[in-house]
């Protein structure tokens, strides 16, 4: 039996698979210098995600556990006349309808509403002004200074904040004392204990905390506004005004909606502050959704009522935010 061996100048040599593989690939046009194939890309993409799912497993399971799990529970207590202890009856969509009909419980969400124009309202316009001023002085100490003053109020918690403006309100305190010495000591009354006055004093509160953030935030967002753009309006004469509506307020449109969207959500389901000064009232007169889901489901022991207000909470926050969210996204495309 012969064997048949290659011959001198002869080009038939034995290859490696490898080498095969890459000879047919280049005779099917492939480049030559393209190492990674689309099943390796899929496979390396698949691995990929794995990893990045492994790595926010925690998160989403935490999410899950305090957010998600809750919320369902919720739901599901809403159709249910329950004290939290023995057993509980099925009452459907009875719990709702107390909601909407009940003089109290509308009275505490039309005080929510009011509190948006001192939590969203006076905080964005004076954190306007304020950040146009500072943004016009040099930046230095006065700048720094004045940013940090500012934003303090946001850093203490609203419990103590609460604790301290009740101090000050109160018949003998500093905001009266203050009225005496400029001659209006005439105005001077228990704050917080008159119904009148009682939650424009919680809202100044809110207004107070949440001036810093506006502030910050919007000097931040002035910060990003080409300059360029001002030098140019103050060639063609624009004054301070012109400025200000034409480069300054569409620059912030993004600043804007997230602070509107904040404050928003602070005056609706607001807590801390009227907790700790008047805990609803005198009477109902600052009696907010908050307040309100805790006195039915812990004191009164209606879980079912307090599930279903906190449901219907949610949902006014949701309508009331996610058309600002949706309307900043549409001007900024």
């Amino acid at each position: 039996m012969t064997s048949v061996r290659p011959r001198a100048g002869d080009d038939t040599t034995r290859h490696s698979p490898s080498a095969r593989r890459a000879v047919r690939d280049g005779s099917r046009g492939a480049a030559p210098g393209t190492p990674v194939r689309p099943a390796a890309r899929r496979r390396q993409a698949g691995r990929t995600g794995r990893i990045g799912w492994l790595l926010v497993a925690p998160a989403l399971f935490f999410y899950a556990a305090f957010v998600l799990w809750p919320l369902i529970q919720g739901v599901q207590y809403s159709f249910y006349d329950w004290n939290g202890i023995g057993a509980s009856t099925w009452v459907g969509l009875s719990n709702y309808l107390t909601v909407f009909t009940d003089p109290d419980l509308l009275g505490a969400i039309r005080n929510a509403f009011i509190l948006i124009a001192f939590f969203t309202v006076i905080p964005v316009v004076a954190g306007l002004v304020l950040a146009t001023l500072i943004r016009s002085v040099r930046a230095g100490f006065f700048s720094s200074l004045s940013q940090t003053v500012l934003f303090l109020p946001q850093i203490i918690p609203l419990a103590a904040a609460g604790i301290a403006w009740s101090w000050m309100y109160a018949q003998t305190g500093a905001v009266n004392q203050i009225l005496g010495w400029i001659g209006l000591g005439g105005l001077a009354r228990p704050w917080l204990g008159d119904y009148q006055t009682a939650l424009p004093a919680v809202g100044l509160i809110g207004s107070w905390t949440l001036t810093g953030l506006c502030t910050v935030l919007l000097l931040t967002g002035i910060g990003k506004i080409d300059a360029s753009l001002y030098e140019a309006a103050r060639l063609d004469g624009a004054g301070w005004w012109r400025e200000f509506f034409t480069i300054t307020l569409p620059g912030l449109r993004q600043e804007l909606a997230v602070l509107i969207t904040i404050t928003i959500i602070a005056a609706l389901s607001s807590f801390d502050i009227i907790y700790t000064t008047t805990l609803g009232g005198p009477g109902r007169a600052t009696l907010v959704p908050g307040i309100s889901i805790y006195r039915i489901g812990f004191t009164q022991s209606e879980v079912g009522l307090a599930s279903a207000f906190g449901i219907v909470l949610m949902i006014l926050v949701l309508v009331v935010v996610l058309p600002i969210q949706r309307l900043s996204k549409v001007r900024d495309q």
